[in-house]
């Protein structure tokens, strides 16, 4: 099970994703993401992982492509934010953020 709180603060969107971001959930988030982006005139993304205690592959990958797209992906907990550090690696990212506030 996945939940998604969305949350606008200013000219930012927060999503704050909690449970297992695997199977139809992935395209769940993917859903939300690109229908929120599509009816907001938001300047930046961020989605908090720190309520995810499991990425399948498919997960990874949609991260990997929000990622690429300029959203902010912020992890405190270890395992979530090892895979944060990895994808962000990916596109040179050299820091994540350490928690999801400003």
């Amino acid at each position: 099970m996945l939940r998604v709180s969305v949350e606008e603060r200013g000219d930012r969107i927060i999503f704050r994703v909690e449970g297992k971001l695997r199977g139809p959930w992935v395209s769940e988030l993917e859903r939300c993401w690109r229908s929120t982006a599509s009816h907001t005139n938001a300047k930046s993304f961020r989605v908090d992982l720190d309520g995810v205690d499991f990425v399948d592959d498919h997960g990874k990958a949609l991260l990997r492509e929000m990622d690429a797209a300029g959203v902010e992906l912020i992890a405190t907990e270890c395992a979530m934010r090892s895979i944060v550090q990895q994808i962000a690696a990916v596109h040179g990212v050299k820091q994540i953020a350490d928690r999801a506030e400003p």
